[in-house]
């Protein structure tokens, strides 16, 4: 195929929307567009954010004097969906009316399919995909069981990214994605730890709203007896608690602030609070690989730290001094998603993967 295939991919998170656009496998323009607390409280749910993150999208392009007529391919990072398997797919009326209802769940990542399919619908010759979203499920039996049968454990997480990195350490190691046992660790706005045993995760933790360590504005695992009490004290709609665990839980609630670099540099200051709280999430991170180390009998190949926060050597060092002693840890900043995502796209316009219907 002697034709350029011209990218774009959309990966909205719940503090970032990234974009980049590819020409076949190389990167031309690649952004991060930053959007603080204050910017997104204006907006009740998650969907009423479309338009907003949409026009920063095509103003960054149009600043960047990107043709979008040459478009071929939108991928947007998967969202809130019924369970599905691995891989591409079309983004159909079905996926759509799911991702705007948020029939699964609000998360921003539900925005990804809704803007690429906005978007591919306006050009001459494109289509709009999602892949891997954050719905994937590969959980083992077991991981499903949570205390009480109406309230299953659910595969929610950073499929995405943590399947790219897994995939590009294998390769590294000249190993084999599938012949590997390791924990992936994506460190970013929520804070997913899957345990990844011979190419399928068996078990994470739903870093979504309510299970695992707290991030930097989720709450992660809280004390179930007094979240109860909470909720029937009067004090609270349904919407605040809700809110209190995601969105205005973590760092959000202790500090007022959904950035970990903010509160690193207040603890290099010597703000005591700050510096406590952060190592708290570590503390929290750490054990969570503790109990997916158990989930692989401790056969571990390696223990992989990604995502956002990945950056900061303080935090990604207090976690190996709690965990270094279980397997090699191995650091890979940022996520690996764009790219991930434009390379599945390009898969699918040259006929090397077949995109799987949503139903």
């Amino acid at each position: 195929m002697n034709e350029e295939i011209r990218i774009l991919a959309i990966n909205p998170g719940s503090t970032s929307t990234k974009i980049a656009v590819y020409i076949d496998s190389n990167p031309v323009f690649i952004q991060t567009i930053r959007h603080s607390s204050k910017q997104l409280e204006a907006f009740k749910l998650i969907t009423d954010q479309f338009e907003f993150r949409k026009e920063l999208i095509l103003n960054e392009l149009k600043e960047a004097d990107i043709r979008l007529d040459m478009i071929r391919v939108v991928m947007g990072r998967g969202g809130l969906l019924k369970p599905v398997e691995s891989g591409v797919y079309e983004v159909n009326d079905l996926m759509l009316d799911e991702l705007q209802s948020c029939k699964y769940g609000e998360h921003a990542s539900n925005l990804g399919g809704i803007i690429a399919w906005d978007i591919a619908r306006s050009l001459p010759n494109a289509k709009a995909f999602i892949t891997n979203p954050v719905v994937v499920d590969e959980l083992d039996e077991l991981a499903r069981f949570s205390g009480h049968p109406l309230l299953p454990r659910r595969s929610i997480f950073h499929a995405l990214n943590q399947k790219a990195v897994a995939r590009q350490h294998a390769k590294s190691i000249m190993r084999k994605y599938n012949d590997l046992n390791l924990i992936v660790v994506h460190l970013g706005g929520g804070i997913t730890v899957g345990a990844h045993k011979k190419g399928r995760v068996v078990d994470v933790n739903q870093g979504l709203d309510g299970d695992g360590p707290f991030s930097p504005e989720r709450s992660g695992s809280l004390p179930v007896g007094d979240l109860v009490r909470l909720c029937f004290s009067e004090k609270y709609s349904r919407q605040d608690v809700l809110k209190m665990i995601k969105g205005e839980g973590g760092l959000v609630a202790y500090l007022g602030t959904n950035s970990a670099y903010e509160v690193e540099q207040l603890a290099a200051k010597g703000n005591e609070k700050a510096k406590m709280v952060y190592d708290a999430m570590a503390y929290q991170v750490a054990k969570e690989i503790g109990a997916m180390g158990a989930v692989l009998k401790y056969e571990i190949d390696g223990i992989l730290i990604t995502g956002g926060i990945a950056h900061d050597k303080y935090f990604v060092n207090q976690i190996i001094s709690y965990v270094h002693r279980m397997a090699p840890v191995h650091v890979y900043p940022g996520e690996d998603e764009m790219k991930a995502l434009a390379m599945n796209g390009l898969r699918v316009v040259k006929g090397e993967v077949q995109p799987k219907v949503y139903q």
